[in-house]
């Protein structure tokens, strides 16, 4: 397939400023296409592997690839899609911000000296060097106030703010067009990508190059991901799912793929990995077929997390979640993992001082966590073998907690049936 043949396949084309004349240059040779990337902060989310995978794709169907960092335009901000304008970045974390996400993108794309070699370039470069007088005698001329306040982007802020959108905020689309100036003269570069709610400032981009280079170039928009529920897709209970592992650990990334509902594994498989079309079909139906083996919720986190990861982290994280949910002893994962694990899980405080006495009985620290009503519920569920220390299963009332039960990072993990998980951290005293 080529490469809008594969968009088209995927579920991944929303528009085109020239289908025909792209069509006819995807199949030319190769060309050259970026997508801009908002440094907000100093790691992507996993709302960014989407764009990440557009221009993958674009290099595997032949074609060059150009991340382009908003190190210009991140003093700005993009309104597009935004209901609220956003802070203003300092330098100093814009350029913590730039450093994070440039290491990021190096992972993902191939770079090389081919014609084919992915590109990663900065907009400072060349919105810094432009004076203001220089950049509205030759670029903003061309364009239309009437037809700017049209566009989504500015209209849908127009009509949700009570003071409307800044100066600042509008001209973004200006720089955005400006970019693909500069893309064009420097590179080569004849296609802008982007989801649907930059369609507006994507065809200001292509009008611009064919006013002032006299040249056609195209502009072509994906469906935004979206989740079934209506929630934003790329939000955990914790926060955004960040790409850096040191904010979101490989277990808890691949947690979150797992918990993937039925009605949007199939999407995200299609979307966010780069497993072929008919695997992701039979993986579907085989889903369906038994929805309660959640296949495809396996597949799409496992390959999602080895493409951001790596196959050790995968290896880790599936582990991780086999010894959690499946049963077995903690004592054979690491304290890192451990750590992952029990991130976020309930907890309470015991002394040090108080294991290996009554005080540390089993039943009595299990009815203190809260795991249960009274000792008394507690004593019968675990004479039933229906609660563990550490993921091994303890049918013993009279059982205590001693300093031989304690993990990495001096704690004691306690499971009341399969998943309900509770942390005792012994302090000191």
């Amino acid at each position: 397939m080529n490469f809008i043949e594969e968009l088209r396949v995927r579920g991944l084309f929303q528009a085109v400023s020239d289908e025909a004349g792209l069509a006819e240059a995807l199949g030319a040779g190769p060309i050259t296409g970026y997508i801009g990337f908002d440094p907000t902060a100093a790691s992507l989310h996993v709302g960014s592997l989407f764009q990440i995978l557009l221009l993958l794709r674009l290099q595997r169907a032949g074609h060059r690839p150009i991340a382009l960092v908003g190190g210009g335009t991140g003093l700005i901000g993009d309104p597009s899609g935004k209901s609220d304008e956003r802070s203003m970045l300092s330098p100093e974390r814009l350029a913590e911000n730039l450093s994070g996400i440039r290491g990021q993108l190096s992972k993902y794309l191939d770079f090389n000296d081919s014609p084919t070699g992915a590109v990663l370039i900065d907009n400072a470069e060349w919105l810094g060097a432009i004076g203001l007088l220089e950049f509205l005698r030759d670029i903003g001329k061309h364009f239309s106030v009437n037809a700017m306040v049209q566009r989504d982007s500015v209209r849908n802020r127009l009509e949700q703010r009570e003071h409307g959108i800044s100066y600042t905020e509008f001209s973004y689309m200006l720089l955005q067009s400006y970019d693909f100036l500069a893309l064009r003269d420097r590179f080569g570069c004849r296609l802008q990508l982007g989801g649907s709610d930059q369609w507006g400032n994507i065809v200001s981009g292509v009008d611009l190059v064919r006013r002032l280079r006299n040249e056609e170039v195209f502009g072509l928009t994906t469906p935004l991901l979206t989740r079934s529920d209506g929630k934003k897709f790329g939000k955990s209970e914790a926060g955004n799912v960040w790409l850096d592992p040191a904010l979101t650990s490989p277990y808890e990334f691949y947690q979150f793929w797992l918990n993937t509902s039925d009605d949007d594994v199939e999407r995200y498989l299609l979307a966010l990995t780069l497993e072929p079309v008919e695997v992701i079909a039979e993986a579907v139906a085989a889903h369906k077929a038994d929805p309660a083996k959640r296949g495809a919720q396996r597949m799409l986190a496992a390959s999602v997390t080895r493409f951001v990861h790596g196959d050790e982290a995968l290896a880790s994280a599936q582990r991780t979640t086999e010894l959690l949910f499946q049963g077995g002893d903690l004592r054979t994962l690491a304290a890192d993992e451990l750590a992952a694990a029990f991130k976020g899980a309930p907890n309470h405080g015991l002394a040090r001082s108080a294991l290996g006495t009554p005080e540390a009985g089993f039943v009595k620290v299990l009815a203190d966590a809260g795991l249960f009503k009274s000792r008394g519920e507690a004593r019968s569920f675990v004479a039933q073998g229906g609660a563990s220390v550490n993921g091994v299963a303890v049918s013993d009332v009279q059982r205590v907690l001693t300093v031989d039960d304690l993990l990495h990072g001096g704690f004691i993990a306690l499971r009341k049936g399969r998943k309900s998980w509770h942390v005792v951290r012994v302090t000191d005293g």
